[in-house]
């Protein structure tokens, strides 16, 4: 037994080595990738925008916002791409294949109001970049054909830059420093177990999913962020988690600006492994009539998918002739990580310790949105679907509120999903406050966390038991693009 303790005490000691060193590592390896701004109050860029190109001509923009006019080729112009941001219409036609996230984001709000979005997911260098792009030729016809801008969102937007003014993205260095040695201890502690073979390689594997589970929430608050410590944390994606960003940023953002909209959000596109509404019976399966029973195996799959979608978004991005920034970095980190997976747990170990890790993240990430409303068209109102379709968790015990990675509180990360999650226990009860002033209807929502995890439980159920429904609409694949007034 001692013999025991003095090998798992040296393993200990080893792997938290190999992790520092790891840890440091890519703080210089990820020089490669662009640096997105610490954030700022408000918009520091040129006051105003471009004026509209000329008759025959039209504006070509590069990846860096700067955008020349040139002479439309013999075929002619290209048609406008309008988007609304902060009361201003913009053309972002000759922007569109410039965009660093891709170009279906532009496409999906030709003719919307993006504005919530804009300043949720982008850096200040973004946001001072976006108000060089050129105007559109007729913003009073767009304005028209537009979705006012509610009183809900015009009280959000002072509420946004209230939090701004008072530095609510400024992260505590020494919270996240806490964060961190709390997940390398984990992680060190489960691959010491998971050696030592016998019992103890049972809490190896526990600790080891605990692990993982939390490496994901860091994560996915750094990947969020848009200050310069998160941009410098990026590389706890590919290294620390398995996953690519790449892959990650445009299905999460996707779900973060279209929530639970079906045929858009691929959070609530499960099926045919889980079904969240009765089918049509051309899209029905017959696994759909046992989900509710299958359920832990389901989830138990999470991070196998997504380890695996992100292993094919970055072989398919390093294919092309001109891949995106970071593609390479991130290969590389993945290739790190699975490597030291492989040769620091025993190979029997680390597809339980997977599936456990994905039972416990999907249990979390389906709770707070699945038994909420879901919307079959585009809500013009960003502020008003998120209270409809997000609900917060209520966790007391200290253990369930680490174990939770601030996921409980979704709201407030669905309105604000760059803010560091550290702030969201005190931007709780000043959202509660704002809904009830404003009067949202259902007001800001929350159950106990078990609560939850039933009523999920029971959706599957009803789903389960229910007749397929002819005529309802797919949960992929809907068309995003919205034709612009010409």
């Amino acid at each position: 037994m001692i013999r025991l303790r003095q090998v798992s005490l040296v393993t200990s000691c080893r792997v938290l080595a190999i992790l520092g060193t790891v840890i440091l590592a890519p703080t210089f390896l990820w020089q490669g990738v662009p640096r997105r701004s610490a954030f700022v109050r408000r918009y520091q860029g040129p006051p105003s925008a471009k004026e509209p190109a000329p008759e025959g001509s039209q504006y070509n923009c590069q990846e860096d916002g700067e955008c020349v006019v040139e002479e439309c080729p013999p075929a002619g112009c290209r048609n406008s791409l309008d988007v609304r941001m902060d009361d201003m219409w913009y053309d972002l036609s000759g922007w569109r294949k410039a965009h660093p996230a891709g170009k279906h984001w532009i496409d999906y709000y030709d003719g919307r109001d993006a504005t919530e979005v804009m300043h949720a997911f982008h850096s200040a260098k973004g946001r001072e970049m976006m108000k060089r792009m050129p105007r559109s030729k007729n913003p009073n016809e767009l304005e028209a054909q537009c979705s006012p801008v509610t009183p809900l969102t015009r009280s959000f937007r002072k509420l946004r830059k209230k939090l701004e003014d008072e530095g609510w993205w400024q992260r505590d260095l020494a919270l996240e420093a806490r964060q961190w040695l709390i997940w390398a201890l984990v992680t060190g502690l489960g691959v010491a177990c998971a050696r030592s073979g016998g019992w103890p390689s049972v809490a190896g594997v526990v600790l080891l999913a605990l692990a993982n589970t939390q490496a994901g929430w860091l994560a996915h608050d750094y990947i969020h962020g848009v200050d310069s410590f998160a941009d410098r944390m990026r590389f706890m994606g590919p290294l620390c988690a398995g996953m690519s960003p790449l892959w990650w940023s445009d299905k999460h953002n996707k779900h973060h600006a279209m929530t639970n909209e079906i045929g858009v959000d691929e959070d609530i596109a499960t099926d045919p492994v889980l079904f969240v509404r009765a089918p049509d019976p051309k899209n029905d399966s017959w696994h759909r009539r046992i989900q509710h029973l299958t359920v832990p195996l389901s989830f138990s799959m999470l991070f196998i998918v997504w380890r695996t979608d992100s292993i094919k978004v970055l072989w398919n991005e390093l294919r092309k002739k001109k891949p995106r920034k970071g593609a390479i970095t991130e290969a590389v980190l993945l290739a790190i990580h699975w490597t030291l997976v492989f040769a620091l747990i025993p190979w029997h170990i680390i597809p339980i310790y997977i599936l456990l890790s994905g039972l416990i993240t999907a249990i979390i990430t389906t709770a707070t949105h699945q038994s909420e409303e879901m919307f079959e068209n585009f809500n013009p109102d960003f502020v008003d679907n998120q209270f409809r379709s997000t609900r917060d968790a209520s966790v007391r015990n200290p253990f369930s509120k680490w174990l939770w990675g601030g996921m409980q509180y979704q709201l407030e990360h669905h309105l604000f999903p760059s803010m560091p999650r550290s702030k969201y226990p005190a931007l709780q009860p000043i959202l509660k406050k704002f809904a009830d002033v404003n009067k949202v209807p259902g007001g800001h929502r929350s159950s106990g966390a078990m609560e939850l995890v039933w009523d999920n439980w029971k959706l599957y159920s009803e789903v389960a038991h229910a007749e397929p429904k002819p005529g309802a609409p797919p949960t992929r694949g809907r068309q995003h693009h919205v034709t612009a007034v010409p």
